[in-house]
């Protein structure tokens, strides 16, 4: 089995991490697969949004294999470039949800806030532990977390190393929905087919137009016109959609 499994079901691509045995740490083989895997999710119409999981109770992922000292002619950074430490950032256009259990802690915890919605399993905990065993640099993840969780609660995790559960972590608005872990993958799927009755193309911009002038003032982001916004105002599913409402019917998107 792969170190990363890749499918696509239903307009839904599932990205899983598969290295239970080393709590799903990424190693630089698996930072290229993965970088293949939103290349794909990107450029592929058929795909509508993207599951992010990982194999085995104990982790979600822990960061990157700092046992693995292979050296690289060249480096995407962790997970394929997706969370942009020390190297190019990867914007995925889909849609993304994140299943976390267990350990999801350093680069493993800014991969899974990478994600526009997360689902926890009650088992999963978050952490920082950098500072906690004496390391600290392209460190990405404390720019996302107070972005992401209150400013105090986010600094004391960041000097502290502690982690918070997935409990905690629901109550200060981390994470959309707290699961038992036999329900994680259902309820993933859940939250993607949820997506996917939305049209395609309008999540796609949608998405584009919050992340991109999510640290503006309001004035200007209110004022920004948005390339993505203004494709889907000639494409099929904004017909449909018109065509749906008119003839009090669902629509059926093509994501064209």
């Amino acid at each position: 089995m792969a170190d990363i499994e890749f499918s696509v079901s239903g307009h839904i691509a599932h990205v899983r991490l598969n290295r239970p045995e080393g709590l799903n740490a990424i190693t630089p083989a698996m930072d290229d697969l993965l970088f293949n895997a939103w290349k794909t999710i990107n450029d592929d119409p058929e795909i509508w949004c993207a599951i992010l999981s990982a194999e085995g109770e104990k982790g979600f992922c822990i960061g990157g294999d700092v046992a693995d000292g292979a050296e690289r002619k060249s480096r995407m950074a962790l997970a394929g470039g997706l969370t942009g430490i020390g190297g190019p950032l990867v914007t995925l256009k889909k849609p993304l949800i994140a299943a976390v259990q267990g350990f999801c802690v350093g680069g493993g915890f800014e991969l899974a806030m990478c994600a526009d919605i997360i689902v926890a399993a009650d088992t999963a905990q978050f952490g920082l532990p950098e500072t906690k065993v004496g390391i600290i640099g392209e460190c990405g993840v404390v720019h996302r977390a107070v972005r992401q969780l209150p400013y105090h609660i986010a600094m004391a995790m960041i000097l502290t190393g502690e982690r918070i559960n997935s409990e905690t972590a629901e109550r200060f608005g981390l994470v959309n929905q707290v699961v038992p872990y036999a329900e994680l993958a259902a309820t993933a799927q859940s939250w993607a087919e949820k997506i996917n009755k939305a049209a395609p193309l309008a999540n796609q911009a949608a998405k584009a137009s919050a992340n991109g002038r999510l640290g503006y003032p309001l004035d200007v982001a209110l004022m920004t016109k948005f390339e993505e916004i203004e494709q889907y105002a000639g494409s099929a599913d904004q017909r449909e959609g018109d065509a749906a409402r008119a003839e009090g019917r669902r629509p059926q998107w093509t994501g064209r």
